[in-house]
């Protein structure tokens, strides 16, 4: 089996009430822990890739463990750019194999994200590659995402049927209350997704898919053992998975999960090293950090993503 689009996935979350996770991967171990899980559940999946993993990895690099990761688990598995921050950056991964990209232009002004977004379907498209655009601002910071609270924007329920129109986007990112990376809110904060929002977004555009970003929302035993091997962690983490499950049942097809899988990851090596000191094999400490994505992945795609068995 190929690399598949997201269109096929997308119209089936829709329908079945359920959203795909969008895991994103940097190196072998997190992709071969990702499909771990995702073959054992019977998952689709999209593995995206940021700006930023493919200046540390290189294209070339993830793309061939992608298509490895295909051709071991027989999953329909889309590869996807996280972020694209122009339209250069978001070509040079459709002419790489790529079959779906982001173009992410809500820092422009309305207009220019509808011109920028518009030109990158206009190519992907004629390579039968999707686009997700984005309207709204997330608070937060991802690799070259940086954006201050106060510069955060709920998605204006309004824009959403012209922005879709005029750009033809296959599916969009908006922003009801998640936030980019691991920690958001402080103990006693009772964080909530716009949920009237996305309602509202998903009469407007009826069977459209929606995708949310910052979604991450990490279990407290993850991070009781990032602190307990050295981290500096807070108790509060992310938007509660509850919250999330809802949002998948609505309109939402798609989820991005990165900072979870970081922790997982980051959690498992400081354990290994500190109860094997003298270790300096990276096959010791990177299998339990293999391990530790999986059981994430696994617990996301049970517990929030409800898309196990949709392969």
């Amino acid at each position: 089996m190929p690399l598949v689009t997201t269109t096929k996935m997308f119209e089936d979350a829709y329908k079945g009430g359920y959203a795909v996770g969008a895991f994103n991967v940097n190196n072998m171990e997190i992709i071969q822990g990702i499909i771990g899980a995702a073959k054992k559940l019977g998952s689709p999946l999209i593995l995206q890739v940021s700006k930023g993993a493919r200046a540390y990895a290189n294209h070339t690099y993830l793309t061939k463990l992608v298509e490895a990761a295909v051709i071991e688990s027989g999953l329909p598995i889309a590869l996807h750019l996280d972020h694209g921050p122009d339209f250069e950056t978001c070509k040079s991964c459709i002419d790489g194999g790529f079959t779906s990209v982001m173009i992410d232009g809500s820092a422009h002004p309305y207009e220019e994200n509808i011109a920028i977004t518009k030109k990158v379907v206009e190519y992907a498209h004629a390579h039968g590659v999707t686009v997700e655009g984005e309207l709204g601002k997330l608070a937060g910071v991802e690799d070259d995402v940086q954006v201050s609270a106060e510069d955060a924007l709920f998605t204006n329920p309004d824009e959403v049927e012209d922005f879709v129109t005029r750009t033809g986007v296959d599916s969009l990112a908006i922003a009801i209350g998640t936030s980019h990376g691991a920690y958001k809110f402080k103990p006693g904060q009772d964080p909530k997704l716009r949920l009237d929002i996305l309602e509202e977004i998903g009469r407007r555009l009826p069977g459209f898919p929606i995708v949310l970003h910052g979604a991450s929302s990490v279990p407290q035993d993850f991070v009781a053992l990032v602190n307990q091997y050295g981290g500096k962690m807070p108790d509060a983490i992310g938007i509660p998975e509850s919250e999330l499950k809802k949002a998948a049942a609505m309109a939402v097809c798609k989820i991005n999960i990165d900072s979870d899988l970081r922790l997982a990851m980051t959690a498992a090596v400081r354990r290994h090293l500190a109860e094997n000191p003298g270790d300096f094999d990276p096959r010791q400490y990177l299998a339990p950090a293999r391990d530790a994505i999986e059981a994430m992945v696994a617990h996301k795609i049970q517990n929030v993503l409800g898309c196990a068995g949709k392969a």
